[in-house]
């Protein structure tokens, strides 16, 4: 089976989550967000909460689980729609993803 890859069609899908990380998800943006939730986890940014409702880090995964989770050193942010919307993004280059 092919896995599905992110063309230019789908960037109405991201502009759709940018607006509003936290809302309703169309079936194309669904279908984004599977194909970035399905990756293996080496690599893949998350976000880290050092203060809860304050304060969260970008951090990455590391390849097998219960190895400890790499923060990125001087990448905070104040609120998590702002870290969830870069998430997204640093995925969505990562998969290749054109220019939002």
């Amino acid at each position: 089976m092919a896995r599905y890859r992110i063309t230019a069609d789908d960037v109405p899908f991201a502009h759709e989550f940018l607006r509003d990380p936290f809302g309703y998800r169309s079936p194309g943006l669904q279908r984004i967000l599977n194909v970035m939730r399905g990756l293996g986890p080496e690599g893949k940014y998350v976000i880290l909460c050092k203060e809860p409702y304050r304060r969260w880090q970008l951090g990455r995964l590391p390849a097998r689980r219960g190895e400890p989770i790499s923060e990125i050193a001087g990448i905070e942010y104040h609120d998590l729609a702002s870290a969830e919307r870069d998430v997204f993004l640093r995925r969505w280059r990562d998969l290749g993803g054109p220019e939002v």
